[in-house]
């Protein structure tokens, strides 16, 4: 498929920086004293990030439920099967849940707003991303090649499928490292309900290719 390309290539894109943040504070928070000598990693190395595990994944997981919602929301007009459109409407109502919930516990826990855009990217130390962060829409054209796809509910399931693997595998991580149990629980939810919907698409694709 012609969009491939670009769904997969921000996948891999997006490990090399926001999955680092997350593996190091798990690596160090569950003090696993040989994984951190392979890694170079010194005890008490960066305890702003080490020691902030929860801060790290919200301010990454809340554009990464964002850009579900956009796609979520074309799938509303755009999806031809009822079956699709019933997922979007899932995924707008529990993901902007979980939106609202991490927002409240960053204000309570960090005493301000959860940064936005650049503002993550340049105070974990990553530098210029052309404005890459976890989600998977890397910017216009990309939503509008999702927009202005042919089949369309394929696609979307097609993205949708490797965004929710990306969810799942930041919740597991942060499972390893947090230890507040509202965000044990978040995570526990995340991975319970997009497992369940990773499996629900994946029969679709193949229903749909009979």
């Amino acid at each position: 498929m012609k969009n491939q390309p670009f769904l997969y290539g921000i996948i891999g894109l997006l490990s090399g920086g926001v999955l680092t943040i997350l593996f190091i504070s798990n690596t160090v928070n569950t003090n696993n004293t040989g994984m951190m000598q392979m890694m170079g990693i010194r005890q008490g190395f960066n305890a702003t990030i080490t020691s902030n595990i929860d801060k790290h994944f919200i301010e990454q997981m809340i554009p990464h439920h964002e850009d579900a919602i956009t796609m979520a929301k074309l799938a509303q007009t755009k999806a031809q099967r009822s079956e699709v459109k019933q997922l979007a409407n899932t995924i707008i109502d529990s993901q902007g849940k979980e939106i609202t919930q991490m927002k409240n516990w960053y204000t309570d826990w960090f005493g301000k707003a959860v940064p936005t855009g650049n503002q993550v990217m340049n105070q974990h130390g990553m530098g210029n991303t052309n404005g890459m962060h976890m989600g998977m829409m890397g910017d216009a054209s990309d939503a509008t090649r999702l927009e202005q796809a042919e089949n369309f509910d394929k696609v979307f399931v097609e993205a949708m499928i490797p965004h929710h693997q990306m969810a799942v595998m930041m919740a597991t991580m942060l499972k390893g490292g947090t230890n507040r149990s509202e965000m044990t629980q978040l995570a526990d939810d995340i991975i319970t309900a997009q497992t369940k919907e990773i499996n629900l698409m994946r029969g679709w694709l193949t229903t749909w290719s009979r």
